[in-house]
């Protein structure tokens, strides 16, 4: 079956009750016949139970395999957020003394985690501009052992050739791990391109009504687990209520990242030679500076489309301000039409070089595009625009 398909029909097993819907498993722990059989069950890893919801949970249990077919991935794990999806590749994987290759241009937590924490534990980062990807290689070193990036980037949409990153890794022997929150598996698959480790911020376009928060990371099985294990002890756990949610929100996912796509296209070309803007980018427009990759890679451009004022700072607050559809809020991916000014908020603990090399300027504007009518968004935001 296609992973629309599987989206929809892979559930956990039906229970006496014969539910059609899946039932939510709201339990922290799980009960066991005997002595001998719980023993049983924390000494032997390969047995397939479950003990203590933060290790496993059925409801979790199907939002992973859900997204791992989606993915066309081995195994997954879930968490309790995007940037708990995010630390926990980092926290797994490298020790003091290794090295980190991530792209310059990524969301200001992930910043965070690399510029600011890493180093307290004696890991070094090196950051390359996704616009010269021919500059990675002479970044790696004996002691690199992981390669992050998002593409397309938040907020930037910054576009990188995945092959090309993959056998520079493969080489290398670096584990690499994408970011695809703002794709998602509906629009692209990472892993067919050659990564390692695939992560999601659920909380984003999986859900897509601004519910709940998330993260997944899926991939090579080996990978997974040991991943398991740091989240197993550490915590960072998916609640069983959430990925109940999740999960049957990704049955609707290709439908709804469709309309996104349908509606921001339609948007990027309506904008695109507006007087009030210097310019518009969007992976689908033939404009982007990896257009090409964009098409190779992606089903179509998804739901995100950035854009620069001309009238400075000031106008982008009077826009911001002046948009009576759209919701100023701090996330993407809902079925709602949002709009940030990422300088202020998201990458504001930034500095000012950072944010030029992240690519967010002062003038810089971000819309997550919903799937309202296109003509009521449109409208929005053009009268907005003659405000700035």
């Amino acid at each position: 079956m296609r992973p629309e398909t599987l989206a929809i029909r892979t559930q956990t097993e039906r229970t006496g009750e014969k539910e059609h819907s899946t039932p939510l498993f709201l339990t922290s722990s799980f009960v066991y016949d005997s002595a001998e059989d719980m023993a049983a069950a924390f000494s032997d890893d390969s047995l397939d139970v479950n003990i203590y919801s933060r290790f496993s949970n059925p409801s979790v249990d199907e939002f992973i395999k859900k997204v791992c077919l989606m993915e066309g991935a081995e195994d997954g794990i879930a968490t309790a957020s995007g940037m708990a999806a995010v630390n926990a590749c980092f926290m797994t994987f490298l020790s003091a003394g290794d090295h980190v290759i991530s792209a310059a241009a990524v969301f200001g937590s992930t910043h965070a985690i690399l510029t600011k924490y890493l180093p307290k534990w004696g890991i070094e980062y090196s950051y390359f501009d996704m616009n010269k990807p021919e500059s990675i290689e002479a970044l790696v070193k004996s002691n690199t052992k992981l390669l992050y990036v998002e593409t397309p980037s938040n907020p930037g949409l910054d576009i990188i050739d995945m092959e090309m990153v993959a056998a520079i890794c493969k080489k290398h022997n670096i584990i690499f791990v994408v970011d695809n929150c703002f794709a998602t598996p509906a629009v692209q698959q990472p892993i067919l391109f050659g990564a390692d480790l695939v992560l999601h911020s659920a909380t984003k376009f999986m859900d897509g009504q601004g519910r709940v928060l998330g993260g997944v990371v899926v991939g090579k099985k080996e990978l997974v687990k040991e991943m398991y294990l740091y989240i197993r002890n550490t915590g960072p756990s998916l609640s069983a209520f959430n990925a109940w949610i999740l999960s049957k929100s990704l049955e609707t996912l290709y439908v709804r990242m469709d309309k996104h796509a349908q509606n921001a296209l339609q948007i990027a070309k309506a904008l695109e030679n507006h007087p009030a803007l210097n310019w518009v980018k969007y992976p689908f427009l033939p404009s982007h500076p990896r257009y090409d990759i964009a098409v190779k890679q992606m089903s179509n451009g998804g739901g995100i489309l950035t854009f620069e004022l001309k009238a400075g700072l000031e106008g982008g607050r009077k826009f911001i301000d002046g948009l009576q559809l759209h919701s100023h809020v701090a996330n993407i991916g809902d079925a709602r039409s949002l709009a940030i000014h990422p300088a202020s908020t998201t990458h504001s603990q930034l500095t000012a070089e950072e944010r030029d090399s992240a690519g967010v300027t002062d003038d810089y504007v971000r819309l997550s595009v919903g799937i309202e009518d296109i003509e009521d968004i449109i409208a929005d935001l053009e009268q907005a625009l003659a405000k700035a």
